[in-house]
């Protein structure tokens, strides 16, 4: 993605364009897999700490980022891709590899539709199946 498309994925968004905002988005939009906010600011070292996170924050506020839970207690976000800032098109299911760890972006498995009962009304889906993925499955497991 170049600087043009993450300046309209912003714009979509209504988010204002700055320096820092677009490098935190360029980050995301390179990596094929969510990431933890200890990985983001170690790829991202002349912004600090606390300005990523108030940028994920602003991002998640405003449908740009997707915030994943894999059962680790940490926190993971990857850029949401869609056209929409109300409906979006980009959920998907995620795989969280119980032996190496890793969380798995399964962009073509779409997140089945849930009907709630009445009264309940959704704000988001975090989709997250665990096992072991095809790299672990393939490697002798010892404990």
């Amino acid at each position: 993605m170049d600087d043009r498309q993450i300046e309209n994925l912003l714009r979509t968004h209504s988010i204002r364009i700055t320096a820092n905002r677009i490098l935190i988005a360029r980050t995301l939009a390179a990596l094929d897999h969510p990431v933890s906010m200890k990985e983001l600011t170690a790829m991202i070292l002349t912004i600090d700490k606390s300005s990523i996170f108030r940028t994920l924050l602003l991002f998640k506020d405003h449908h740009l980022v997707h915030q994943l839970e894999d059962g680790s207690d940490v926190a993971r976000y990857e850029l949401c891709l869609s056209h929409d800032p109300d409906d979006d098109e980009d959920v998907h299911v995620h795989f969280y590899c119980e032996r190496c760890r890793r969380t798995f972006c399964l962009s073509d498995t779409p997140v089945p539709k849930v009907s709630l009962p009445q009264g309940y009304a959704q704000t988001s889906v975090n989709y997250m199946v665990k096992g072991i993925c095809p790299d672990c499955s393939r490697r002798p497991h010892h404990d």
